[in-house]
């Protein structure tokens, strides 16, 4: 089986560049352009619109350049957890349960330190009148389509990283703290996990404390922001970053064979 990094580069992102119809009631229901879209998504408007323009389904404008980046995020990710002796020495099962619930969270904190900006567009042949008609029947593969709001909740985290600027340093142990999560069900080492946290914790206080000592709620502002990665779903970055590029592939079994398989 290749492995994920083989996959993006090698398969070509189609499916998503089709021309949509042009007649006038597609452009209406499909608010005439994406650049509509995307000026949507970056303000903070998003929640003061309807619920059917909030869950309408959306895809890469760029699909191909985009998840070439986002593939090299994941590498950088996945390296960075197999480079921690203390996350090795974990039993296997702790490896691979850390790994199902944190690699969103360590993959958007490594979109943040690249600073990656994406643009969205509409899913082809998808509409607001189509979305109303479907539900409450949509199918799997609909339902689980990015949405416009997913995408601004992703947006909102990253923006809310930028505005702290944090050192390569913060972003280490911030990623250890958000790796190392005892709140996982299941682990068998779950006091050893709780106390590598801690000690992540700790490292990073005492980093931003010594970088901004004139800060004094930046500690918690980056805890906060932290947070707020944990409500970004691992459907979403799924769909929109590797969805068209892996295919039906099972991402986590993509994600083990990176992380064990030397």
């Amino acid at each position: 089986m290749f492995s994920l990094e083989e996959k993006i580069t090698s398969r070509t992102c189609s499916g998503y560049q089709d021309q949509h119809p042009h007649t006038i009631l597609y452009n209406i229901l499909s608010w005439r352009d994406s650049d509509y879209l995307n000026n949507k998504l970056n303000s903070n408007s998003v929640a003061h619109n309807c619920h059917c323009e909030q869950r309408r389904a959306v895809c890469l404008k760029d699909p191909k350049a985009t998840c070439q980046v986002a593939s090299g995020v994941l590498v950088k990710t996945v390296c960075f957890m197999r480079s921690l002796p203390s996350f090795s020495q974990l039993p296997l099962g702790d490896q691979s349960s850390l790994l199902r619930h944190c690699w969103v969270p360590l993959f958007v904190l490594g979109l943040a330190q690249e600073r990656m900006e994406f643009e969205v567009t509409d899913v082809p042949n998808s509409s607001i009148l189509r979305q109303i008609l479907l539900r409450p029947g949509l199918s799997e593969k609909e339902a689980d389509q990015p949405t416009l709001v997913g995408v601004h909740r992703l947006r909102t985290c990253l923006h809310q990283l930028w505005e702290l600027d944090l050192s390569p340093r913060e972003y280490a142990y911030l990623k250890g703290a958000m790796l190392f999560n005892p709140a996982v069900q299941g682990l068998s080492a779950m006091l050893l996990i709780e106390g590598l946290q801690r000690e992540a914790q700790g490292a990073l206080r005492e980093a931003v404390h010594l970088l901004h000592p004139e800060d004094a709620s930046r500690f918690r502002h980056i805890l906060i922001a932290a947070s707020a990665i944990q409500t970004v779903s691992h459907s979403l970055v799924t769909e929109l970053f590797f969805k068209p590029v892996i295919g039906n592939a099972n991402m986590l079994h993509l994600l083990s064979e990176m992380l064990f398989v030397p």
